[in-house]
């Protein structure tokens, strides 16, 4: 069986959003870089965390999970953030860029159904900031169809955090073992 797909987004996970005072993790280290389609002169800041680098090689390297990009950062991810945290070039699902107001247009995240096609009914752990009622809903169909998927929502102020990843590793884990 092919390892679950660990589907990981960068803003508010990898890159966190300021607090109420405006603030940054201390941990967190700026960055300036120059996204697909943006001018040189205009680069994006953003803060990523260095040990995030060590934490994503070990899940990788442990071989439970298949790491993909699910992120409005498309293949910048791999271009632009992977290469700033140490990390190999990582395939990324293809979203759309949508006209959008809120990441909830039909009250659950805008991204999931280019994912649950994306997928195509295999196993995944999907860690994102942005999850609402109605995705953890379809998680939890889709584990009772038989394909099996974890949520897992760091704090958009303070990011990703070890233990979201033991979790995930945790599951896929037991996952394999079924």
């Amino acid at each position: 069986m092919r390892p679950p797909y660990l589907l990981l987004d960068v803003d508010g996970v990898l890159i966190p959003f300021p607090g109420p005072d405006g603030s940054i993790p201390a941990t967190h280290t700026r960055h300036d870089v120059v996204p697909t389609g943006r001018s040189t002169d205009a680069p994006v800041s953003v803060w990523l965390d260095p040990t995030h680098s060590a934490l994503l090689m070990e899940v990788i390297r442990t071989g439970l999970v298949t790491p993909v990009w699910c992120t409005s950062w498309r293949q910048d991810a791999t271009a632009l953030i992977g290469p700033l945290l140490g990390l190999p070039d990582l395939p990324y699902v293809d979203l759309p860029r949508p006209r959008i107001t809120t990441s909830h247009p039909n009250g659950y995240l805008w991204k999931r159904d280019r994912v649950d096609a994306w997928l195509h009914g295999a196993p995944a752990v999907w860690i994102d900031d942005d999850f609402t009622t109605l995705d953890h809903d379809w998680a939890a169909t889709r584990t009772a169809r038989g394909a099996a998927t974890l949520l897992v929502q760091p704090d958009p102020h303070t990011g990703l955090r070890p233990e979201h990843l033991t979790r995930a590793t945790t599951w896929a884990a037991h996952l394999a073992t079924r």
